[in-house]
């Protein structure tokens, strides 16, 4: 990180209507980029949540295709109307199985280009108590490779929800160069407000990144219920902005002299022992 950067992170009540949550998405990264924003990331399931496998089927889409789809041209759309990177949660994205997507998060840059994409690698699949059910892997097919890009001048490890229970792939983000961190999640209302803070701060303070968590918030159909609490925590583990209840975004600014001090002061990464060893045999 080469000087402070302006970020958003997008709070929503994503439905089963994509043309509806597309609007909305576009009004927030509007109020977003008119915050000074730069950086913009979306929640998981942004465009579409709900509905039956078959109808996150329908709305899936290759993302290599010349021809754009709707969430693709959205992306696009906005990020060259507003002049930021769009960071977009997860999006349902084809893959070779035709009865299972990848939930993928995309990478946009100004110029409207998907630059990177991560796919989701860890899937949910538990029961949780909350009268629920969920099954992720029975339509969603995991990926299996980490990913880190550049976005303004930045190194931004991706990542969607369910992975944060996995440090072991933050620490390889942090590897590879990682100085932010993002989580789009959909974090059910029965383990947020017991595990979504601190799971946060605890990746925040083990990475000694900057950590960007844009969540979904409310009800949804067939009856789910997710947490919110969209929110940016610093290298030291302190929640810094955070969203309210409802639909809304939360502005920050990521300081480089503050991420440098802290990785300066209490040099923990440059005293692991394990990834390292491993990495020179």
């Amino acid at each position: 990180m080469r000087e402070p950067l302006v970020v958003a992170s997008v709070q929503m009540n994503s439905q089963a209507d994509l043309a509806e949550n597309l609007g909305r998405a576009g009004r927030l990264v509007a109020e977003a980029a008119s915050r000074g924003a730069k950086v913009v990331v979306l929640p998981e399931n942004f465009a579409f949540m709900g509905g039956d496998d078959d109808e996150r089927l329908r709305v899936a889409e290759d993302l290599d295709a010349k021809d754009g789809g709707r969430i693709r041209t959205f992306l696009a759309e906005n990020a060259t109307k507003h002049g930021v990177w769009i960071l977009a949660g997860g999006l349902p994205e084809r893959s070779v199985d035709p009865k299972r997507v990848h939930n993928t998060c995309a990478a946009v840059a100004p110029s409207g280009e998907i630059v990177a994409r991560y796919r989701k690698m860890h899937m949910f699949d538990v029961e949780v108590g909350d009268g629920q059910r969920y099954r992720e892997s029975a339509s969603c097919m995991p990926g299996d490779e980490p990913v880190v890009v550049d976005v303004a001048g930045t190194r931004i490890g991706l990542s969607i929800c369910y992975d944060l229970r996995f440090p072991e792939l933050y620490r390889e983000l942090v590897a590879r160069g990682a100085e932010v961190l993002i989580v789009p999640a959909a974090f059910t209302l029965a383990t947020g407000k017991d595990h979504w803070h601190v799971l946060l701060r605890a990746r925040a303070i083990e990475a000694q990144c900057y950590v960007i968590a844009a969540a979904q918030w409310g009800s949804h159909p067939k009856g789910r219920r997710t947490y919110g609490k969209s929110c940016v925590v610093d290298p030291w583990g302190e929640v810094i902005a955070q969203a309210s209840e409802g639909e809304g975004i939360v502005a920050a600014t990521l300081d480089p002299a503050y991420l440098a001090q802290v990785r300066a002061s209490l040099p923990s990464l440059q005293h692991r022992r394990i990834g390292v060893v491993s990495r020179q045999t």
